[in-house]
């Protein structure tokens, strides 16, 4: 599988010629010419400041007055100097900067020195970028400065004289003209989404923007009514979309109420729409589930947007144009990935998980997948997409998608999916005995034959979960072809082996106790990794089933539990604050052999 396939070959070349067409047009667009051209019209003054629902941190404030700027894991001291002056600092490092996020941080310190900090370093931006900067005028920094000028600029202006004030309006007008001219050329998605959200919100806050109004809020109509599909799931299937574009799509609508403004229909239904998938998406502890790029879930911000559902009904059972299904009974919960890839051009971060499920108790999650973590170098990012890091099956040790090698485009286009399962038949039960759900997908027909299916039930009061993954010959199949089944462990739960080896205990921190067993089937308990931005990466554990598909074409499993909580979880965290792993170590033993687990393609 190290050659691409004609098909994938015309996908690359595909990607290659957008990619090129889009940077002629940026350039074109938001170059060096049209930089120089004058506005048509500033505008006289901010009618209206949208809110920032993320959380601040005032703690902050006192550091950045200082010169300590700690962004993206890197700490920069300034020695009196503008940070906005300095070079060669970590890319990362300079997005944050630029993006002005840290302005909630001054703004929760409502204090004198930290409105006047927030004035100079916004007044330094102006000076030293306010034309063009690299890093600056990338379009997704670009829509968050924007976003979060608009929301602070009550704090950033108050107490500022004329000057400052017109000359502020006059740099977010330039702003929101560069981003207005160069949407087109940004990357289809949630960035794009942002972009039109970022324009909409500065024309509706600024005096005089008539026409500029009307063809921002058509525009946002468009998008949202492409980008987020009828069961309320983004077209990345990634439900970490849900939280950033409601995080900005709130904001926006409260605008326009403030305003006097009809809310645009598309506005209103994507809302209505998205609330009750991201409930969908939960386990019992408030987290979401880690497909897709999913990775920490910011639960503060999650539960500020839950605050706006009027509705507050219980999530849907199931999600067919996301692609995800939903079994519940009792306290448990199962969330089951069923869908292809997304788009080539929206599959960035998407990953080789199809079939993978999540399995959680009350508040303790289960069985996980390995998840991602923006602290992660290269190598984690590549691991943490290919099929071993997900709870599902694989075909020797095989991603059931193939990723866009990193060599020679990959610098430029990312690693995107280039194939994977297409054809995924799926058919869900609900009755009194509980919920069933049989999916089944192709990814590996192409190349062993196999089509993998999977059998899950979840009983109605919640105590046994069944599988039965089946791996069906579509030709033929060599016999020394392997099938592994991996279910990663969320570090709170501790496993052991009992009954010689035949069960695996699993004990969570309060006591409550759920066996797993396959009969007739070697159990091993391997060694794994949960990656998270809150906790950093963390040893956890997989159990792990395999075997040649000759002798064992279907194999049966079952969760049961066997013992109620008997401790109280009150003052307990669910990880040991000593396990965190260095960033920079290799893959461990669960996910070993990163570079064959990823499966890229090069066009060698």
């Amino acid at each position: 599988m190290s050659n691409a396939t004609l098909s994938e070959r015309g996908r690359i070349w595909g990607l290659v010629a957008l990619y090129i067409w889009q940077r002629t047009r940026k350039w074109m667009h938001g170059g060096p010419i049209s930089r120089l051209q004058p506005f048509s019209a500033v505008p006289e003054r901010l009618l209206i400041a949208p809110q920032d629902l993320r959380t601040a941190d005032a703690t902050n404030a006192a550091d950045i007055y200082g010169g300590r700027f700690l962004f993206s894991g890197h700490l920069v001291e300034t020695q009196g100097r503008s940070p906005f002056e300095l070079q060669a600092v970590h890319e990362d490092w300079q997005r944050e900067l630029h993006a002005f996020g840290w302005l909630r941080d001054l703004r929760a310190a409502d204090s004198q020195i930290a409105r006047q900090n927030a004035r100079a370093l916004a007044e330094d931006w102006i000076k030293y970028c306010g034309r063009w900067h690299p890093i600056g005028w990338e379009a997704p920094i670009v829509t968050r400065r924007i976003l979060s000028w608009l929301a602070h600029s009550p704090f950033i202006l108050q107490d500022g004289d004329h000057s400052f004030y017109r000359t502020f309006i006059k740099s977010l007008a330039r702003q929101v003209q560069y981003l207005r001219q160069t949407i087109n050329e940004t990357e289809d998605g949630v960035e794009r989404l942002h972009a039109a959200l970022a324009i909409a919100s500065a024309c509706i806050s600024m005096a005089g923007q008539g026409r500029f109004a009307r063809q921002s809020i058509r525009r946002l109509d468009q998008e949202l009514s492409r980008q987020i599909l009828p069961d309320g799931g983004h077209i990345s299937r990634n439900p970490r979309a849900l939280i950033d574009i409601l995080a900005d799509l709130l904001p926006v609508r409260q605008a326009f109420v403030a305003q006097g403004l009809e809310v645009p229909a598309a506005m209103v239904q994507s809302v209505d729409r998205m609330m009750p998938l991201m409930k969908f998406f939960r386990h019992g502890d408030g987290a979401l589930a880690h497909f897709n790029g999913m990775g920490s879930t910011p639960s503060d911000l999650v539960a500020t947007i839950l605050a706006y559902d009027d509705a507050r009904g219980a999530p849907p059972t199931n999600a067919p144009h996301s692609g995800y299904q939903r079994l519940s009974g009792g306290s448990s919960v199962v969330l089951v990935d069923t869908g292809p890839a997304p788009d080539i051009a929206l599959s960035g971060n998407a990953h080789a998980g199809c079939l993978s499920f999540e399995f959680s108790t009350g508040a303790h999650r289960m069985v996980v997948n390995c998840g991602v973590s923006s602290k992660s170098n290269p190598v984690w990012r590549k691991v943490s997409r290919s099929t071993a890091a997900h709870s599902t099956a694989s075909i020797d040790d095989t991603s059931s998608c193939r990723f866009l090698s990193e060599k020679p485009f990959g610098h430029l286009l990312g690693t995107p999916i280039l194939s994977g399962p297409r054809v995924i038949d799926i058919s869900r039960e609900d009755d009194a005995a509980g919920c069933r759900v049989i999916a089944s997908h192709d990814g590996y027909v192409a190349d062993f034959n196999v089509l993998h299916q999977r059998d899950l039930r979840l009983s109605s009061d919640g105590t046994v979960l069944d599988g039965i993954d089946t791996f069906q010959a579509v030709g033929s199949v060599d016999p020394d072809t392997l099938y592994t089944i991996r279910f990663h462990l969320h570090p709170a739960i501790k496993a052991s082996l009992i009954r010689a080896g035949s069960a695996l205990l699993l004990v969570c921190r309060d006591g409550e106790a759920w066996e797993f067993e396959a009969p007739g089937i070697e159990i091993a308990l391997e060694e794994s990794i949960y990656l998270s931005d809150v906790y950093g990466h963390r040893k956890s554990e997989q159990i792990v089933i395999s075997g040649p598909l000759e002798a064992a074409p279907s194999v049966g499993w079952q969760f049961r539990r066997t013992a109620t909580a008997k401790l109280s979880r009150r003052g307990t965290s669910d990880f040991d604050e000593t396990e965190e792993l260095p960033l920079e170590d290799p893959p461990a033993h669960p996910i070993e052999d990163a570079e064959e687990a990823a499966d890229d393609t090069s066009l060698d």
